[in-house]
């Protein structure tokens, strides 16, 4: 059962929001534009502001949903860990779209508010006020993913929920890398110039 539920977390992580919203507001292909990642920032870059929000929030509540069922049918801190790494990784590599996805920011962030609403709720706050003051999502995505850790010790989250962070944190910092070399470079695409 417990292997069947994880697998089931994998395949609802592969749902590409981005690449779904995108062909229901009819813009191009989120994988064809901009950065070619399937994920909000990079509808937002390609056309409507509400495909993006939608975009965010399905993606996000998938990991609100593998991780709280978990948890609701009384899982094993271990095994509802697994769950959100699986969760991740379907996200990343889905096997309906070639293994080829997003890099797992709204996703995770939906993991981490589910481990510990004040944590994620602070982890948002980080995201946003890095995000405000610089105008790069990718910045703002990097300091966020990297102080959850940080931020779950402080909020005392159980064992495997920290190590699941971690973990997590560890994935969307090696998912940005190219964009950390464009910031170092100063190439990278921000919104500084948008409204």
């Amino acid at each position: 059962m417990n292997v069947i539920y994880i697998f089931l977390s994998y395949l609802i992580g592969a749902i590409s929001f981005g690449i779904l919203i995108s062909q229901f507001f009819s813009l191009p292909d989120p994988r064809t534009v901009g950065s070619k990642n399937p994920g909000a920032t990079n509808v937002l870059r390609a056309g409507k502001k509400w495909a993006a929000l939608f975009t965010l929030l399905g993606d996000a509540l998938k990991g609100v949903l593998t991780v709280g069922l978990a948890q609701y049918f009384g899982f094993s801190p271990l095994m509802v860990a697994i769950i959100a790494i699986a969760t991740l990784m379907g996200h990343i590599f889905p096997m309906y779209y070639h293994f080829k996805g997003g890099k797992g920011v709204a996703t995770a962030a939906g993991i981490l508010f589910m481990f510990s609403w004040a944590m994620g709720l602070t982890v948002f706050l980080i995201w946003l006020s890095v995000f405000l003051i610089w105008r790069y999502s990718s910045l703002a995505s990097i300091i966020a993913g990297a102080l959850s850790p940080v931020l779950g010790f402080f909020y005392v989250i159980d064992f495997y929920a920290l190590i699941a962070t971690s973990i997590i944190a560890l994935i969307l910092i090696l998912r940005h890398l190219e964009n950390i070399k464009r910031l170092i470079a100063g190439t990278e695409s921000s919104f500084k110039d948008k409204k």
